[in-house]
């Protein structure tokens, strides 16, 4: 992979997090899929999965700011934007310890897609029976670190103290590739059980919410020009490759506020956890070793389906949180920010009748 691809491969990733009419981007340089469809997959998890933690603890980002769930009737429509925040200690991973078959020099440790963009990268050279069957470098970082997330959605009161969020996105198609989005929560007030609440200024409740972004990224490789390729048919088409991309994002926790007039203090505390999986579907030419007349290096046809599924893991445990708003009429204005393993800056506007 080089620096031409991990530019193409962050603008990708922008535009599907920003859910922005900005054209997908192909992956016109895909080497590290000529490793082999195990290598590859572990090649492409350690490189992402700083903007792809950082990407799902936006998600969990501006569900609430207040704990007072809304009358019942009452509604608020708000869109916010969460800065997920890659920590520095994931700016770089240690290409010997993923389990890679290659022959690595040049160093052992890498840079992850937030990491450094100048500077050697570790070399990976594939070789069977004395035949080189691919060589290039680990990519390069791109020193970005903050994932901007946006967030749209609609709270809805309903009886006996409690609320209903929901965040929807229909299927957007984007040239080759399209994006959804889904979520839901709930906001159940705790202070309705206790005597007199209604004279004290503060509200105290639970809330849990689940978002799930869902996208088919394009992806683009053609067959090695230097390479035979005599076991694929000729009528094969590359043309419907394409890396399937999910993300989850779970929020539990108590949350709080303190209700003046004008102003509004809140916070929260709580469990946060977030998953990225992604697929390979399609067609793909990559290099292997053929053994007749003599052992030599050749174009292979692999599917989708032979590559393991990418499956990243973040942060899974405490998270906690701080905020104001302001409410001006009906108007809101808010920001807050979360201290987790992947910290969340949020910022939002909204409209709330109560």
């Amino acid at each position: 992979m080089n620096k031409l691809f991990t530019k193409r491969f962050g603008a990708l990733m922008i535009s599907i997090f920003l859910i922005s009419s900005v054209s997908f981007s192909q992956f016109d340089n895909v080497d590290f899929l000529k490793s082999g469809t195990t290598d590859a997959v572990k090649l492409m998890q350690a490189y992402i999965t700083p903007w792809a933690n950082a990407f799902g603890a936006g998600l969990n980002g501006s569900w609430y700011n207040t704990a007072k769930p809304h009358k019942f009737g009452g509604f608020d429509i708000t869109t916010g934007i969460n800065v997920g925040m890659v920590p520095s200690s994931a700016d770089t991973y240690d290409i010997t310890k993923i389990g890679l078959t290659a022959n690595i020099t040049g160093g052992t440790m890498a840079p992850s897609i937030s990491g450094p963009s100048s500077g050697t990268t570790p070399t990976l050279t594939y070789s069977t029976s004395g035949v080189t069957v691919a060589s290039f470098n680990a990519p390069p970082g791109t020193t970005w670190r903050y994932m901007p997330v946006p967030t749209a959605q609609i709270g809805i009161g309903l009886p006996l103290g409690t609320e209903i969020k929901a965040r929807f996105i229909p299927k957007i198609k984007i040239q080759n590739g399209d994006i959804s989005l889904w979520g839901v929560g709930i906001m159940h007030s705790l202070m309705q059980y206790i005597p007199g609440h209604k004279l004290i200024k503060a509200d105290v409740s639970l809330f849990a919410g689940y978002t799930k972004l869902q996208g088919n990224i394009p992806v683009h490789l053609n067959p090695d020009p230097s390479l035979l390729s005599s076991t694929i048919p000729a009528n094969t088409s590359f043309d419907n490759q394409k890396a399937y991309m999910s993300i989850d994002a779970l929020n539990i926790g108590l949350i709080g506020s303190f209700n003046l007039p004008v102003i509004t203090f809140y916070g929260g505390i709580g469990y946060g956890k977030t998953g990225t999986d992604v697929e390979f579907k399609g067609n793909y030419p990559l290099p292997g070793i053929v053994s007749t007349p003599a052992p030599h290096a050749e174009n292979l046809l692999k599917t989708g389906s032979q590559f393991p599924v990418i499956d990243i893991k973040n942060f899974a445990g405490l998270r906690a949180n701080i905020g104001l708003r302001i409410k001006l009429a009906v108007i809101t204005i808010h920001a807050d920010y979360t201290k987790a393993q992947y910290d969340v800056a949020s910022a939002g506007l909204g409209i709330s009748f109560r």
